[in-house]
């Protein structure tokens, strides 16, 4: 019984052993690399496991590099994947590139891969130019007429230039720039409907593609539209606002002229004041001037005297000049 018990335990302990082996020295990946001509020993195995790099992203990816002929090592794969980078995808792209004869050497192909760009994208890109419509632009002419644009850019990947390269949406705003630049030069929007093609021209004179991770081939108008007439809104808008402005100056004359007014009431009322203080004071001034003896009873009727053909004539001011009879005199 105690053999047995024995011979169970050595049986599990020999299971394990096994287990764990096999769990580091991959031995079927091992075979399937040597079967491809592919020269992974199986210690660089082992230290894969250890690194805590997984063999299959690493030895398949050879195994396919090696089968289209391409010179890769171990090293630079392992490497590439412990930076964080796809390489399976680098593969692919390496591949691509070399049937394709486009120069790409493992160093760049990863460089764009760990910059977050699709590397395998970016060559299909070079060989199969891609068409990036724009959306609709508006421009506006000299004569004040608006147009709505749409461009399609066909457009070529530049594999020098994907690393620190801009994007596409670079070259849409880029080419809204040109096409909204062209027709602001232009004199009338008739010329634009004319000759749509020289948008085109213009701007892809103007190298558009400096700086970014693309390659213009072509900028075609897909479509024009006319717009409304802004030159005659902008205006009207003037006008509007020139008409507000005369209107609020006007309120201020006519408030001005209102104070005014007022002010001068004010004064008027202010003056007829005093004269009717100064008038009661006038009975007083000639009672003393009688007890003075400065003024006499003779010396007083002159003075009614006087008022009274000063009030005359003032009524006879006031009622006018009667009319005077119409036609020839008779005698």
């Amino acid at each position: 019984m105690g053999a047995l018990l024995g011979s169970g335990f050595m049986l599990v302990i020999i299971i394990i052993a096994l287990a764990v082996f096999l769990h580091f020295v991959p031995l079927g990946l091992w075979v399937s690399a040597i079967a491809a001509n592919v020269n992974v020993g199986i210690f660089q195995l082992v230290g894969m496991r250890l690194r805590r790099v997984v063999p299959q992203k690493i030895v398949l990816p050879l195994i396919k590099a090696n089968k289209a002929g391409l010179t890769v090592s171990v090293n630079q794969l392992e490497a590439h994947y412990l930076a964080g980078g796809n390489v399976d995808r680098v593969v692919d792209a390496l591949i691509a590139a070399h049937r394709a004869e486009i120069p790409l050497p493992f160093e760049r192909s990863a460089a764009i891969d760990l910059a977050g760009r699709d590397v395998l994208e970016a060559v299909q890109m070079s060989v199969n130019p891609k068409v990036i419509e724009t959306p609709v632009v508006s421009a506006v002419a000299k004569n004040g007429i608006e147009l709505k644009i749409k461009a399609r850019v066909t457009v070529r990947a530049n594999i020098d230039r994907l690393v620190g390269g801009a994007g596409e949406p670079t070259i849409i705003a880029r080419v809204g720039e040109g096409i909204v630049t062209t027709v602001g030069s232009s004199e009338k929007h008739t010329d634009v409907l004319e000759s749509p093609d020289e948008i085109s021209k213009t701007v892809l004179g103007k190298g558009l593609d400096a700086g970014t991770a693309f390659e213009i081939l072509s900028i075609d108008i897909a479509d024009v539209d006319v717009g409304r007439n802004i030159g005659a809104e902008l205006m009207t808008d003037q006008a509007e606002a020139d008409k507000r402005i005369a209107q609020a100056k006007a309120e201020e004359r006519r408030a001005m002229a209102v104070a005014k007014e007022q002010e001068m009431k004010a004064y008027t009322q202010e003056m007829e004041a005093k004269v009717v203080e100064a008038q009661s004071e006038v009975p007083h001034a000639i009672a003393e001037a009688f007890r003075n003896g400065n003024l006499g009873v003779m010396d007083y009727y002159n003075l009614k005297n006087i008022q009274a053909d000063t009030d005359m004539r003032g009524a006879i001011s006031k009622a006018g000049t009667p009319d005077m009879p119409q036609g020839p005199l008779t005698k």
